[in-house]
């Protein structure tokens, strides 16, 4: 007969984040969960014992809520195999796949299923899903449908999201949308950006929008298109009394808005991205649609305020916001391989593998603590999509830890990577970090790893 009183894995560490402090730990799992921590040294017995040298910490895994994994559809952009193995490299234990750029897009419950159906066998890390408010599913049935089958909340644009498909919303259609959402609880999850204000900056250039000019990029999205479709997400709040989050905040001009409607009560939650927090305008080369992105990087000052307000607790979240393209696309209307046009060139950072080192890097050179960093991004984003048992080592928890080595410095190849295109905006990066090992529910995650579990959000029935 088996050993039942055999514990599956026990890691010792010398420095282990437990439920927000650091100690000397064992920490021992059995059937995916967390199931004791003791001291370094105590005896235990498990199938794997896992010393981490001294120059490595054990830290809760990465829960990733934003993340583009385009298939079914457009697989040969990325897909649930590339994107998972990529994530665990990073120390990403869970992702949180968006309703685009697959096809069709997650806006029904069938399409829901060949989401579920096409990553279940191939991903090696943990994987939920949102669902998608568009037009045509509104009034409909189907985001209550969705949400009784288990998505985390929806997905809306203000301003074309770039793909027909997936059509955004009007600001009466928003409205609409949160007051349908209310009723259930359900949570809008917003890419905020006034289309009107992007006429108005166009209308306005002196030369068309794009082209191989970055400057001439960022003009083209001006500060003002995010606050003002901030504003109507905040107004459509306080009429119904929903719930809201505003994805990918690359504007610090909002930021005075978002602190009023929070202090107002109401119920908001911002996420910025690792790029907003790594690169600026100053440094970004004509041509580099390597750094496209929308809402654009903006300027260094920009980018210290997004860090201040990261720390004063205005900004929640941090996730990667990774969108890949085929390298074609990426560097669309250029005049060769490595260099495109703003105007044309597909608008999304490849960034799932580096995110979490990406950000330490920032933080360490502020002087901000690790800690503070998984708060951002494990216990942060877990909480955000009501994964209490995600984002934090303690006992109960899912035994999804990272062997990190936070002073190990590394400068990126784009080829060494996971994701499937090779081409990113952290190629030649120097970061600091290094993912030593990935355990997911207690397994080492890694191409020959079982499939991981797709998850749904917690009591999937409708909110009481």
């Amino acid at each position: 007969m088996p050993d039942t009183d055999r514990h599956d894995l026990v890691v010792r560490a010398r420095r282990a984040l437990v439920d927000g402090d650091w100690r000397e730990a064992s920490v021992v799992v059995r059937d995916g969960r967390v199931v004791a921590i003791g001291d370094y040294a105590d005896e235990v017995d498990a199938t794997v014992d896992v010393t981490l040298p001294d120059d490595q910490v054990l830290l809760p895994g990465v829960v990733d809520s934003h993340v583009h994994v385009n298939e079914p559809g457009r697989t040969e952009w990325e897909g649930f195999a590339t994107a998972t193995r990529a994530a665990a490299a990073g120390g990403v234990t869970t992702i949180v796949d968006m309703p685009l750029n697959s096809i069709p897009p997650t806006t029904t419950v069938d399409a829901l299923d060949q989401k579920r159906a096409a990553a279940g066998p191939q991903s090696v890390v943990d994987v939920g899903f949102w669902g998608g408010a568009i037009p045509a599913n509104l009034g409909t049935g189907d985001l209550r449908a969705l949400h009784e089958a288990g998505v985390f909340g929806f997905k809306a644009f203000l301003s074309p999201s770039g793909v027909d498909e997936f059509p955004h919303l009007s600001t009466e259609q928003l409205h609409a949308a949160m007051a349908e959402l209310a009723e259930f609880d359900g949570l809008l999850i917003v890419h905020a950006e006034d289309p009107e204000g992007l006429d108005a900056a166009a209308a306005a250039a002196a030369t068309p929008a794009g082209g191989a000019a970055y400057d001439a990029f960022v003009r083209s999205r001006p500060d003002v298109v995010e606050c003002t479709a901030i504003e109507h997400v905040i107004e459509a709040l306080r009429a119904t009394g929903g719930r809201a989050h505003v994805l990918h905040l690359s504007s610090a001009t909002a930021l005075e808005a978002i602190r009023a409607a929070k202090a107002e009560g109401l119920r908001l939650t911002v996420e910025t991205c690792p790029h907003y927090l790594t690169f600026d305008a100053e440094h970004i080369g004509d041509g580099a649609t390597q750094f496209k992105c929308c809402p654009p990087i903006r300027g260094e000052a920009n980018r210290e305020l997004l860090w201040q307000a990261l720390v004063d607790g205005t900004i929640d979240i941090v996730a990667s916001d990774h969108s890949p393209s085929t390298r074609e696309l990426k560097f669309a209307g250029g005049p060769d391989a490595a260099h495109g046009d703003f105007d044309v060139a597909w608008g999304g950072i490849s960034g799932l593998e580096l995110s979490f080192r990406a950000v330490w890097t920032g933080a360490r050179q502020r002087g901000i603590a690790l800690e503070s960093v998984v708060g951002w991004m494990s216990r942060g984003t877990a909480a955000l999509v009501g994964l209490p048992t995600k984002g934090r080592i303690g006992v109960g928890a899912d035994a999804d830890l990272v062997a990190f080595a936070p002073e190990t410095r590394v400068t990126i190849d784009v080829d060494d990577l996971s994701h499937r295109n090779p081409v990113t905006a952290y190629d030649h990066a120097r970061l600091f970090g290094e993912v030593a090992a990935t355990w997911v529910g207690g397994r080492l995650a890694g191409p020959s790893a079982p499939p991981a579990r797709l998850l749904v959000r917690p009591d999937p029935g409708l909110a009481s």
